[in-house]
């Protein structure tokens, strides 16, 4: 029987450190059912024979298994793949067994936890399943014990869902992002509508699907709604109109959102957004418990889960009157903050290597960022929150040559010039707005256009040079405002 070859290495971003992570991944060729996924076991020791002697038990035994030699890099692995049961040596030389298995509990409390130990430690081994371990394992391991209790510990663990896979877009370890997903686990087993409040790009689409995943209703239809209006999208007929297509043809008549969600999830979208006459008609009918057909006409049942988003305050908007009192009071039943990444900066890491692994294409290079520019990524503002940082990492994975990506001085002034050019493109070329938006005098922003070799004129859309000159008279005269300012 042929040996599996071991994978290549792989990337664990561990708060600001870069390290190369073993990782053995046991896969049933035979294995064509994705509705049940098998269990997932971590293995973590230092001992590589030790790893791949239990990958082997356990893969041939069908649990999905990943081994790691360190406790820092298992805690990574934990955020990432979400292990039902880990098994772990009490002493590895990077962390004490005990307070690794505190620190396990502390961040997962439904997480099971089996130790191994030697002869010598049997009695550490018992006073750690006194401080929550499910039970221990001694060296060297028996298969039939092994199995017998890896069997009765993954009976019990409730860490990870085992339909659905409904935070697996997630990747956290956050306390701050932990309490929310716990929220959201929550508010999944339950019908009540769910408010996500939070800044653009923090996931609330994400996690409005990973509600409806984990929940009663994940069989029936998600329908997403932009409450936003824009030229060929009136959110008003999206949400009720069921009249006929431009033909006229009855049978093709596109059914409105509320009634493609039967049974299922609505998710609408900015809700803030709304015209307050579409407000109107949808309190009315969540109120009534149904919602209008046939060109606002009729009625149905409004068999709906609710869940809404906003970016704004809709507490302020409903004290001055710009939104709906009662549709207020009908959404915000349970609200749900996500917090933006500059307020978890500690998911950097695991956030840069999941998406590492998302942006590179299958059988393709491996990437890694350097410490230097992990550590940059933990000190910059991120205005665009997660949904940024993904963009940059895909950025970099298809810009950048070799392995890592990319040096501390490559990292800035890659990532200067590249807000440089976003601020002067969002402004066509207006150096005085663009430099207010980066918050800068005109005097510093003008060296930093030079040192990034960054032109104005080059983002000025159908400029002239009689356009140049009359934005160059403006700067002079705004210069007045920027005599105390200090190039920092």
């Amino acid at each position: 029987m042929k040996s599996r070859p071991p994978p290549p290495p792989k990337a664990s971003l561990g708060f600001g450190i870069t390290r190369k992570a073993e990782e053995f991944r046991y896969r049933s060729e035979d294995d064509d059912s994705p509705a049940i996924r098998k269990p997932k076991i971590l293995v973590v020791d230092e001992d590589p024979a030790m790893r791949r002697l239990m990958a082997t038990r356990l893969g041939a035994a069908n649990y999905a298994v990943e081994t790691v030699g360190d406790a820092h890099t298992a805690l990574d692995a934990c955020v990432i793949s979400r292990p039902n049961l880990v098994i772990a040596d009490l002493r590895m030389k990077d962390a004490n067994g005990l307070a690794f298995l505190k620190e396990l509990r502390g961040r997962w409390p439904q997480l099971t936890v089996i130790i191994l130990t030697a002869h010598g430690s049997i009695p550490e081994a018992v006073q750690a399943t006194q401080c929550g371990a499910f039970g221990y394992l001694v060296k060297p391991v028996e298969k039939e014990e092994l199995l017998a209790q890896v069997q009765r510990a993954t009976a019990v663990s409730t860490h990870a869902l085992t339909e659905g896979e409904w935070r697996s877009t997630f990747v956290s370890r956050s306390h701050l992002m932990e309490d929310r997903l716990g929220l959201a686990n929550r508010a999944a087993a339950s019908d009540v509508p769910v408010l996500l409040t939070g800044e653009n790009g923090t996931g609330k689409e994400l996690l409005a699907r990973a509600i409806h995943a984990a929940s009663a209703r994940r069989g029936a239809p998600f329908v997403a709604v932009s409450c936003r209006s824009t030229p060929g999208h009136a959110p008003a007929a999206e949400l009720f109109d069921a009249g006929s297509d431009e033909s006229g043809d009855a049978e093709s008549a596109r059914e409105g959102a509320l009634q493609r969600a039967r049974g299922g999830t609505l998710f609408l979208d900015e809700i803030g957004d709304l015209s307050m006459e579409t407000q109107l008609a949808l309190a009315k009918a969540l109120a009534k418990e149904h919602v209008p057909s046939g060109k606002w006409l009729g009625a149905v049942r409004a068999d709906v889960r609710l869940i809404c988003t906003t970016s704004g305050d809709l507490k302020a908007l409903t004290d001055t009157g710009a939104f709906a009192k009662d549709l207020y009071y009908q959404i915000n039943i349970l609200p749900i903050e996500i917090p933006p990444l500059g307020r978890r900066r500690e998911d950097l890491p695991v956030l840069v290597s999941h998406f590492l692994e998302q942006a590179t294409e299958p059988g393709g290079e491996a990437k890694l960022f350097s410490p230097e520019a992990i550590e940059l990524l933990a000190t910059t503002d991120w205005p665009g929150s997660v949904r940024q940082l993904f963009d940059l990492v895909k950025k970099n994975v298809a810009l950048s040559h070799g392995e890592a990506i990319p040096t501390y001085s490559e990292a800035r002034d890659k990532f200067s010039r590249d807000y440089l050019a976003e601020n002067l493109q969002r402004t066509a070329g207006n150096v005085t707005k663009a430099a207010r938006l980066a918050k800068r005098s005109r005097t510093d922003f003008y060296k930093l256009l030079a040192r990034h070799r960054l032109h104005a004129d080059d983002f000025k859309k159908g400029h002239s040079r009689k356009d140049a000159d009359d934005t160059d008279d403006t700067d002079e005269k705004d210069d007045k405002d920027d005599k105390d300012d200090k190039v920092e």
